[in-house]
C-alpha cells in the first residue's frame, strides 16, 4: 500500500521534515516550533526506532546498575514532542529522500505501508550506525551491541537469562571500556579484546598504557594487539567465545563496542556530498553545502576541527545538541552558527577518569604540524590533604609558536573534568606560555598551588624553547 501525503495549492503553511527524533533533530524541531507557531510551521518527524530523545551515553551505567529505571535516560517522550505540535511518527523509517522533488518516502515498520511527505525544509539527523564486522558468528544470539535503549534492554534481558559470568567485550574506545566497568559491577569475569597496541585510541599510546594498567588492576583481562576473527557459537547456535588468530575467549555473553560510521546511505543514495569520513558536509549554519533547504546535524555529519583546520567525524551528544539548536534557530527564521570543535571528551572506568581534547600526536602529524609534548605527573589536591590521588598529564605545543596543540589527562577523582580549562584554551588559540598565567581558583581540597593543567604547560613551554 502506498499513501501520498503531499501537499497542494497555495497558502500552505511551510513544512518542516526531520529524519532522526533523537538530540540533533528533535533538538531543531523544538527550537525551530518555539520560534515559529504551529499556524506558521508544520512539523513531521520520522523515526524508526521505539524511543526519542534518549541518552545513549547512558546506557552502559543502566546496564552496569549505576542507573536504575530505563526511562531515567529519556529526556522527552514521543507524547511531550506531540504535545508541542509535532508531529512525531514512531517506527517509521524514511526509506529514500527525492531532493529534487522536495519529498521523503517513509515506510511504517508495523504495517510495511510506505507513503510519500513533502518538505519545504528538511533536516538530517540520521545518527550513526556501530561496526559490526561481516564475520562468522557476528549477528548470532549472545553477540550485542549498545546503540540503542532496545540494544541496552536486549542485553539486560540476556544477562538475565545468561547461565554464566563470562563476558567479551569486543574493542577498547569508549564504549568498549565503558561496557567493560558495567560488566565488571554486574559481577562478570570480563576480557576486553582490542586489536590496538593499547586501549582508549583516541589517547597516545603511552597514556593509553596507564588505562591499560588501571584496567588490569580492577580485574579486566585486556588482551591488545588482537585481530578478533569469529564468535564462535554452541549447538544452540549461540555465542560462546570470541576468536582471534592466536586464541579463543571463553564467553556466556559478548558485546561490541567497535566504535560507530555515519547513518548516510540515505544522503548518499540521494547525492548529498558527504567528507573523507562518510559524514555528510555542512556549511556554518549546519546548511547541507549546495542545497539551500536542507540542513543535517548530528552524528552523521563531519565537523570542522579548529585545531588543525581540517574536516573530523565525532559523535557526541554535547555536539549533537548544539546542532540541533543552531538548526531550529535558522529554520525558525533565526541566524546562528555552529563554528567548530576541539574534540574533547571524558570517560571512566570505575574510579579512573580519562580525558583529552585537541590533538593526538599522529593527528599533528597528519595535518603537518610539528609540535612538542609535555608530560607531568601530579596529584589532584595538595598532597598533605587527605584524598589526593595520582594524575597525569600529557601536552602537546606547536614547536617555535608554543601554540596548544592537545591535552589528555588519566587519574582519579577530579582528573576528567580539568580538561576543560585545556578546552577552553584551545578554543582561544592560546599558547602554552599564556596559559602559564591563567588566574585558577586554587584551595587545598580541590588542587596543589599550581593546578597540574599549568605545570604540564609550564614544561611545555621549556620544551618549546628548546625546539626553537
Amino acid at each position: 500500500m502506498t499513501m501520498n501525503a503531499t501537499r497542494n495549492g497555495a497558502g500552505v503553511r511551510e513544512r518542516l521534515v526531520v529524519i532522526g527524533a533523537d538530540a540533533a533533530g528533535m533538538s531543531a524541531a523544538s527550537q525551530a516550533r518555539r520560534l515559529r507557531g504551529a499556524g506558521e510551521l508544520e512539523i513531521v518527524a520520522f523515526e524508526r526506532g521505539n524511543f526519542t530523545s534518549f541518552s545513549a551515553c547512558g546506557i552502559p551505567y543502566w546496564v552496569g546498575g549505576e542507573v536504575e529505571d530505563r526511562d531515567l535516560l529519556i529526556a522527552r517522550t514521543a507524547e511531550e514532542h506531540r504535545a508541542r505540535d509535532i508531529d512525531l511518527r514512531m517506527r517509521t523509517e524514511v526509506v529514500e529522500i527525492d531532493v529534487a522533488g522536495g519529498r521523503v518516502r517513509a515506510r511504517e515498520a508495523d504495517s510495511g505501508a510506505e507513503y510519500w511527505t513533502s518538505y519545504d525544509k528538511l533536516v538530517i539527523a540520521t545518527g550513526a550506525r556501530p561496526i559490526r564486522p561481516g564475520l562468522p558468528g557476528m549477528d548470532a544470539p549472545g553477540v550485542h551491541g549498545v546503540q540503542t535503549l532496545d540494544d541496552g534492554q536486549a542485553l539486560i534481558d540476556a544477562l538475565a537469562r545468561a547461565r554464566g559470568r563470562r563476558a567479551v567485550v569486543v574493542g577498547a574506545g569508549y564504549i568498549g571500556v565503558e561496557m567493560a566497568e558495567a560488566m565488571i559491577h554486574r559481577g562478570y569475569e570480563v576480557t576486553v579484546v582490542n586489536r590496538g597496541s593499547e586501549p582508549m585510541s583516541t589517547l597516545d599510546a603511552d597514556m593509553g598504557r596507564l588505562v591499560h594498567e588501571a584496567m588490569e588492576g580492577l580485574g579486566i583481562t585486556m588482551v591488545d594487539d588482537a585481530e578478533v576473527t569469529a564468535i564462535r557459537t554452541g549447538e544452540d547456535g549461540r555465542a560462546r567465545a570470541v576468536a582471534t588468530k592466536d586464541a579463543e575467549y571463553p564467553a556466556d555473553v559478548v558485546i561490541l563496542g567497535i566504535g560507530v560510521r555515519p547513518e548516510t546511505g540515505l544522503a548518499r543514495a540521494a547525492g548529498l556530498p558527504l567528507g573523507g569520513h562518510g559524514g555528510l558536509l555542512t556549511d556554518l549554519a549546519m546548511r547541507v553545502r549546495g542545497h539551500g533547504n536542507i540542513w543535517a546535524g548530528g552524528d552523521c555529519v563531519e565537523v570542522l576541527d579548529l585545531v588543525s583546520g581540517q574536516e573530523r567525524h565525532i559523535p557526541l551528544g554535547t555536539h549533537a545538541n548544539k546542532h540541533g539548536q543552531v538548526i531550529g534557530t535558522n529554520v525558525g527564521g533565526g541566524y546562528a552558527t555552529f563554528p567548530g570543535v576541539v574534540g574533547t571528551a571524558v570517560s571512566k572506568v570505575c574510579d579512573l577518569e580519562i580525558a583529552r581534547t585537541g590533538l593526538r600526536e599522529k593527528d599533528a602529524r597528519r595535518a603537518g604540524l610539528e609540535y612538542v609534548t609535555a608530560t607531568i605527573e601530579s596529584t589532584s589536591r595538595a598532597g598533605y590533604y587527605p584524598g589526593a590521588t595520582p594524575m597525569t598529564v600529557k601536552m602537546l605545543a606547536e614547536r617555535r609558536t608554543g601554540r596548544l596543540l592537545g591535552v589528555q589527562i588519566v587519574g582519579r577523582e577530579g582528573a576528567g573534568k580539568r580538561v576543560d580549562i585545556a578546552a577552553v584554551a584551545l578554543t582561544a588559540g592560546m599558547t602554552v606560555e599564556q596559559m602559564t598565567a591563567l588566574d585558577l581558583g586554587y584551595a587545598p581540597p580541590f588542587s596543589p598551588v599550581w593546578d597540574p593543567v599549568l605545570v604540564a604547560a609550564r614544561k611545555a613551554v621549556r620544551a618549546v624553547g628548546q625546539s626553537a
